[in-house]
């Protein structure tokens, strides 16, 4: 067996090209895969399964960049590499840290290295749910059954038409197309049954269930895991083959039933017209040669076909301005300070300025300025905005001038709980390079908050003392406090660049989950770690439910999102962000007692979050559940 062994770096790709435009690919894309290499370039247009080892690492490693830059863990981007190279014959083994991935790839005759690292990191949700259907998508066109949604034309419909700009309303209609045509399917199976049973007793059940699963399959139905065998239509074309001629129609629709049910037939743009064939006519559906067996069998998409589609989620603009992004910080921050105990005044004084940081860091991390620097800026505009505004008001009310600590919710909107969780989540899966790294990125950010915080505090001479308790009635207190973890989640979804349907699931599940935590303690005195793990634990355990609903076609098939796109907005909002900064504001006093006794505080509360997340995956995932 011969062995290829093959280790580059990004200046390979640079041969051929002038000095202006190295510089300028080496200024803003130093994390790109050179695809102008003599062996990719050889097989660009060939279909993925016969492309060499170089052009199917490509895509595998590209992939895993993007998975990675959109801020989950190093868990899934190792999965998603791995639901990449599988219906490509290739076996991956990835490094994954968090800005940086090394992944060997190998087809049982040559290997080669690829060697990958981003500028910078963030949050980017869609992202990683549009990737989930971009697997399915690639597994499909490769002969392969998709592994993430059951109904493949979701993952079809999106992936296809994402050059469009309402892309998730065509594909929900085409869902809706289909299910509509899957009920039409049904019922001329069951009378192409029913014509059968009634001639000859002698027709198997297990060529009725074949011609079932066919149907399905046609219309982009098929189960999760299977893939239709072409064993399977052999017998089935030889027993409606031997049929009397009273049994001519039932046997014909089956036959055509069958021959809908090859993979490449699933993805076909027309679904209409194959449907039909497929249901109500007496020969087997035609099938031109782009969309035969074969040439499913052998990979009937390209490689740059491959890498179009990446292209297109990778420069896919975010789906909010920085207006309305800083309107969603605003939500999420007033909310966040009610759920702390805030009143009017603090709302408003953390609305204003929490709307207005982020705008300023959206500009500044749309213009590649640096994140520590972005924070630090966006922080201390944040604070002052919300102290003028409170000033302001004070003019005419001179209560709001007593409520020093809302500045310090003006704030949280740079809470980083996605690496958070996911540094917890890496740790879990003993990947401690990538979940030792991811936290110490988040801590890093969490210290340049505060610090932020606390120069504004030390500048305008503020000494937060917390929040003045508002006497509200219990059933009073827990309805406001749903109306307002629901606002704050959605709010941080937005922060995330989820769909609005994401987010609103999100909101759901983290105004139950939040509310619950908060109730319990007071009502129950349940210490604050114990209420976050339970929190948490609930939270994953409801996107657990709520994906299983969709799976099992209970919900729309197109509202199958990411557990991960639900559980850490839902849970961001249970991030002691006070305790933190009430650390900091400590230790800038030298107060170093109440420093440590605050950080503890918020160490404890923050470890019991992720540790809440992993309960719920182990208990409902098998891969969770045992080391392989």
């Amino acid at each position: 067996m011969g062995v290829k062994f093959k280790s580059r770096s990004s200046k390979d790709g640079y041969r051929g090209r002038t000095a202006a435009e190295v510089r300028r690919v080496s200024k803003y894309h130093t994390h790109s895969i050179p695809l102008d290499m003599e062996d990719i370039e050889r097989d660009y247009d060939k279909p993925i399964v016969e492309a060499c080892i170089a052009a199917k690492t490509s895509l595998i490693v590209r992939v895993g960049m993007l998975e990675l830059g959109a801020g989950t863990g190093s868990f899934r981007v190792r999965e998603m590499m791995h639901r990449i190279a599988y219906p490509m014959g290739v076996h991956v083994r990835a490094d994954v840290n968090l800005t940086d991935i090394e992944a060997t790839c190998t087809d049982g005759v040559s290997r080669i290295t690829e060697v990958v690292d981003l500028p910078t990191t963030g949050v980017n949700t869609e992202r990683i749910w549009l990737l989930e259907h971009f697997a399915d998508w690639l597994s499909v066109k490769c002969g392969q059954a998709g592994t993430y949604h059951a109904v493949t034309v979701v993952s079809r419909e999106l992936v296809d038409n994402l050059d469009e700009p309402n892309v998730y309303a065509a594909a929900r209609k085409a869902v809706k197309e289909v299910l509509a045509q899957d009920q039409d399917a049904a019922k001329a199976l069951k009378d192409a049954v029913a014509t059968a049973v009634h001639n000859e007793d002698e027709i198997s059940q297990n060529r009725i269930d074949a011609a079932a699963m066919d149907t399905r399959t046609a219309a982009g139905l098929g189960t999760v895991g299977s893939t239709p065998r072409p064993e399977d239509s052999k017998d089935s074309k030889a027993a409606s083959g031997q049929s009397a001629s009273t049994q001519g129609e039932a046997h014909e629709k089956a036959r055509s039933s069958e021959g809908a049910a090859s993979p490449e037939q699933s993805v076909s743009p027309d679904r209409s017209a194959s449907f039909k064939e497929a249901t109500d006519s007496k020969e087997p559906a035609p099938s031109d040669k782009s969309s035969s067996p074969e040439s499913q069998a052998t990979g009937g998409i390209t490689v740059r076909q491959a890498h179009e589609r990446l292209d297109l989620i990778e420069r896919r603009k975010p789906l909010y301005s920085p207006l309305f992004s800083g309107f969603a910080s605003a939500v999420a921050c007033a909310a966040f300070v009610f759920l702390l105990g805030g009143g009017p005044y603090d709302m408003a004084g953390a609305f204003v300025g929490a709307g207005i940081g982020q705008w300023v860091r959206r500009q500044m991390l749309g213009r590649r300025i640096n994140q520590f620097f972005a924070t630090g800026v966006a922080v201390i505009i944040a604070a002052l905005a919300c102290v003028g505004t409170l000033r302001l008001v004070g003019i005419f009310d001179p209560v709001a001038l007593k409520h020093d600590t809302a500045y310090i919710g003006a704030i949280l909107f740079v809470i980083p709980g996605f690496p958070l969780v996911t540094g917890g989540l890496d740790i879990a899966k003993l990947d401690f390079p990538s979940g030792v790294q991811r936290i110490t990125y988040a801590f890093s950010i969490i210290l340049v908050a505060t610090l932020g915080g606390w120069a504004v505090a030390r500048i305008v001479m503020l000494n937060p003392q917390g929040f003045e308790p508002m006497n509200l009635s219990p059933w009073l207190m827990a309805g406001l406090r749903m109306i307002a973890a629901f606002c704050g989640v959605w709010g941080f979804s937005v922060l995330f660049n989820s769909p609005q349907r994401m987010a609103l699931v999100a909101a759901v599940i983290g105004a139950l989950t939040d509310t619950m935590r908060l109730e319990m303690q007071d009502l129950l005195h349940v210490p604050p770690e114990m209420a976050a793990f339970l929190g948490a634990f609930l939270a994953g355990m409801l996107a657990t439910v709520w994906r299983s609903s969709v799976r099992h076609g209970l919900l729309p098939p197109h509202l199958g999102y990411p557990r991960i796109s639900l559980t850490v907005p839902s849970i961001v909002i249970m991030v002691p962000g006070l305790y933190m900064y009430r650390a900091m504001f400590y230790l800038g006093q030298f107060n170093t007692l109440n420093a440590m006794d605050w950080a503890f505080r918020a160490f404890m509360v923050i470890i019991c979050l992720p540790i809440g997340l992993v309960t719920a995956r182990v208990l409902t995932d098998r891969s969770w559940r045992y080391d392989v």
